[in-house]
């Protein structure tokens, strides 16, 4: 299956366009064609989408609301089980974070309600 990213880069390619576009329209096409190219990248390799979608999500989190409180990463508690840390929240609901999205993530939200947390981290 050709992802759909490639298939609409492909109608913005420089070399797919007619000779007789106006120039500005060409210089259009190159633009988004350099846009989706890099957005292929990203989403394109695992890591760097796992990177872009955590960022995506803290900037979704800055825009919900203020942060309700800052927090230590060793204040919250540790689930061996899932390998994750969680907190309660005021509202009986829980934020959480695995061990891998510790390290990047710095905002969470809690899972019933809208407040957020700040993950500091020592040192």
């Amino acid at each position: 299956m050709v992802p759909v990213l490639a298939i609409v880069n492909k109608a913005y390619h420089p070399d797919k366009q007619s000779a007789d576009v106006p120039a500005g329209t060409v210089e259009e096409c190159i633009q988004k064609f350099i846009e989706i190219d890099q957005a292929w990248k990203i989403l394109g390799n695992e890591e760097t989408k796992r990177e872009y979608d955590l960022q995506r999500h803290e900037d979704d989190l800055r825009n919900t609301g203020p942060v309700d409180a800052q927090v230590y990463l060793e204040e919250m508690y540790w689930n061996e089980e899932d390998h994750s840390f969680s907190l309660s929240c005021r509202c009986g609901g829980k934020y959480s974070v695995s061990k891998d999205e510790a390290e990047e993530v710095t905002l969470i939200s809690c899972d019933t309600c809208s407040l957020i947390i700040e993950l500091l981290h020592y040192g």
